[in-house]
């Protein structure tokens, strides 16, 4: 379900710490908690071809699984799936004069990035994401990062 930006803000937000800008890196920063974009091809996982899980970079909420991600041409990593959507904020966005759908991590209010509707079969979706809001645990580190019970998928 799409909500609008008020609805959205009312369930999912981020609260603009020092304690999580000291945290973060400022390019993570500036898009989980302002809403920035990363520059395309420029970014950590838009070409990650390694088994793992990629969490939310705030709070390590599992989002998404190198499973369903696939190379979309845009230059940022792009699922057609997340592990599981009760984990997502998906919010009306009509900035930048286009319509579009934001992602939002429920847990941590971090933005992630958009949805489209030009991803492959088969769900056709593309979570199109920010490096800068993931972390990404590759399968040999689940145990050791408390995912142990996501290893299952890459049996």
């Amino acid at each position: 379900m799409v909500m609008k930006r008020a609805e959205a803000d009312s369930v999912c937000y981020i609260e603009p710490t020092e304690e999580l800008r000291a945290r973060l890196k400022p390019e993570q920063y500036a898009v989980l908690v302002k809403g920035a974009t990363e520059p395309p091809f420029r970014n950590p996982y838009w070409n990650n071809h390694e088994a793992g899980i990629y969490v939310d970079a705030i709070d390590g909420t599992p989002l998404f699984s190198s499973r369903e991600k696939f190379e979309s041409g845009s230059g940022w990593p792009s699922f057609w799936q997340p592990l599981d959507e009760s984990h997502l904020v998906l919010v009306e966005d009509d900035a930048m004069g286009m319509h579009r759908v934001e992602v939002r991590a429920k847990g941590s209010g971090g933005h992630l990035g958009h949805l489209f509707t030009d991803g492959p079969e088969p769900t056709g979706l593309r979570y199109c994401l920010n490096s800068a809001s993931l972390r990404f645990v590759p399968v040999a580190r689940l145990e050791e990062e408390g995912l142990g019970s996501l290893s299952g998928l890459f049996a």
